[in-house]
């Protein structure tokens, strides 16, 4: 029979594994390892299944630690933020100092053995990653310049070209096809969501383009951006890393993009506006996923059927 007190230590212990796992910030996880796995299945090389997914896991731990320092970092930030606010580190759930240990650890710990299951390339590839992220973005490019997205998108776009590394060695100019794809999602996804959180990153006093620009210039941005990303998208076309049923896929996904950033761009300012820049912000998650979903999905028919 479990007492009363040591019920409530196992509740205690099970809320702290959370936060742990809060920390790593599992949903950006889920889409680094998504596109890492992409990459990692376009490339022309045949790696150990076992020692892929090996790969694969290290990628994904690189990913967490990241995600762990950027809060340990931003906890100032976070506190005021209302969609962050309750995060382990704010909160005071978990210590500052256990956050940088536990991401520093982590960062060690999966570039070492990344090198050791795949190459040293790949492993340098992801402590550049996590290096970008934490130092480039977090802790310059995000206070100082609304610039921040544009620039600090390279550090979300390199996963499929760590995930290409570990399998052959080397980085192609398909992998870098991948990283643009990535790169040019990016400003759009991030600067609807900046277009109807104004309020927050106006209080954290961090320089979104919204809040220094305004917003009809960020518009604008997002539907160039927006224009850009559809076009980039289409290289895989051009070098044969995939054919029609991606195409069909990324013009599919494409149109809508642009339809709705043009729509966006005329709207007077207004809670509509701000209602269409949250439906732009759910249909470029489902869009980066539906794109790379069907590079996948192209390559294993291609492989396995040959009816492509």
């Amino acid at each position: 029979m479990v007492s009363v007190g040591s019920t409530d230590q196992v509740l205690a212990d099970e809320a702290r594994l959370g936060d742990y796992i809060a920390l790593l910030k599992p949903r950006v996880m889920s889409l680094v390892v998504f596109t890492a796995a992409v990459g990692m299945a376009m490339a022309p090389a045949n790696q150990h299944p076992f020692l892929a997914l090996i790969a694969l896991a290290c990628i994904a731990v690189g990913a967490g630690a990241s995600g762990a320092l950027n809060m340990w970092y931003d906890a100032d930030i976070d506190a005021v933020m209302s969609r962050t606010a309750n995060r382990p580190v704010p909160r005071g759930r978990i210590k500052p100092h256990d956050a940088l240990a536990f991401g520093v650890t982590l960062s060690a710990f999966s570039v070492a053995f990344l090198g050791l299951v795949a190459n040293w390339l790949a492993a340098g590839l992801l402590a550049f990653t996590i290096f970008f992220y934490v130092v480039i973005y977090t802790m310059w490019l995000k206070r100082f310049t609304p610039q921040n997205i544009v620039i600090g998108g390279a550090a979300g776009a390199f996963p499929p070209m760590v995930g290409w590394a570990a399998m052959t060695g080397q980085v192609g100019l398909d992998a870098w096809i991948m990283f643009a794809i990535i790169f040019m999602w990016t400003p759009p996804h991030f600067w609807a969501l900046a277009l109807y959180k104004t309020g927050d990153y106006a209080a954290a006093g961090i320089p979104m383009l919204p809040n220094v620009a305004g917003s009809r210039v960020t518009r604008t941005h997002i539907l160039v951006y927006s224009v850009l990303l559809a076009i980039v998208s289409l290289a895989p076309l051009a070098t044969g890393l995939a054919g029609w049923l991606y195409g069909a896929v990324a013009v599919g996904m494409g149109i809508p993009m642009i339809v709705l950033a043009a729509k966006l761009s005329r709207q007077p300012e207004g809670a509509p506006m701000k209602r269409t820049a949250r439906r732009l912000f759910v249909l470029s998650l489902f869009y980066l996923f539906a794109v790379f979903g069907a590079l996948l999905a192209d390559r294993v028919l291609t492989l396995n059927i040959g009816i492509l």
